[in-house]
């Protein structure tokens, strides 16, 4: 089984506030989006990249992924953010274009990349977050080997598509569902979309919770005050990693024994259901070490 890295809470930074950058050192998320997009006002975007740049330089964020939003290609200060990164030599964990619509939208986004400079080993993330690239997104998914993951957007989905924001999500399922499939069948990281009321903590908790059903590895977020809630929701619980452990256990005696057919408080266990036993296993481990 490949490492598995946890997911559980990405929050998104904006790279014009000097002091949110240098508090998110000490914050219990997974992974930062260090944000020269929607986070940050016109006239603040070239002091935004200088502060991310700064940020990344000065390093500090331990175990902490690092994944930076530049803005949408075409715009206004794409290329000038794609330059200021190549020039630096900075390398975050990743970068993640917004506004990618189609198999060809990625492909000329990584090569503008690659031709400001910017290490070509550096793994590329796509915001799902237009109609047409929810439509196309098992294409989009398989279209380059440096794509490795994809965070829903669906504050821009519903404008999009005049989905209403609404408890149980039901206009966003069908985007959700592919989203989660493409990733899978490509084996890419899946993020869920932020939940944007800050003062409903059922609501968060909900959402979280409908989320890790729905197959995501983890949670966007816009504030620190919901990191708790997204990292209780997708790491698994005593009750979970029980299971997995009574599963392993009995699976390897059966083996051992010869048996073909193995049945956990009255349930067939199958190889299938030890290869997820195992990952839960392996995702504890790697919460805890963190």
């Amino acid at each position: 089984m490949s490492a598995v890295r946890p997911r559980r809470s990405v929050l998104y930074m904006p790279g014009s506030n000097a002091r949110a950058l240098d508090k998110a050192r000490s914050l219990p998320a997974d992974a930062l989006i260090l944000d020269l997009e929607d986070a940050v006002a016109p006239e603040a975007k070239a002091e935004a990249r200088s502060l991310v740049v700064q940020a990344l330089q000065a390093g500090g964020y331990g175990e902490r992924e690092l994944i930076v939003r530049v803005n949408a290609p075409g715009s206004a200060w794409w290329r000038d953010d794609l330059a200021a990164l190549g020039r630096s030599g900075v390398r975050p964990d990743a970068l993640l274009f917004p506004k990618i619509g189609s198999p060809e939208h990625l492909l000329a986004a990584i090569d503008a990349a690659d031709s400001a400079d910017c290490d070509d080993g550096i793994p590329v993330w796509i915001m799902a977050e237009t109609p047409q690239c929810i439509l196309q997104i098992g294409q989009i998914a398989c279209t380059h080997p440096r794509l490795a993951g994809i965070v829903l957007g669906t504050s821009d989905l519903a404008k999009d598509t005049r989905v209403r924001h609404t408890r149980e999500r039901l206009g966003f399922i069908a985007a959700l569902n592919l989203c989660v499939y493409a990733a899978r069948a490509n084996e890419l990281a899946v993020i869920d979309g932020v939940h944007l009321d800050l003062e409903d903590n059922e609501g968060l908790a909900f959402a979280c919770a409908q989320g890790r059903e729905l197959g995501f590895d983890g949670k966007s977020l816009i504030h620190p005050r919901q990191i708790e809630a997204a990292n209780l929701a997708f790491a698994p619980d005593a009750a979970e990693l029980a299971s997995s452990r009574e599963i392993i256990e009995a699976f390897e005696n059966a083996s051992a024994e010869g048996k073909g057919v193995v049945v956990v408080r009255g349930r067939l266990v199958e190889a299938l259901h030890v290869e997820e036993a195992r990952r839960t296993l392996a995702l504890a481990e790697a919460i805890a070490a963190r």
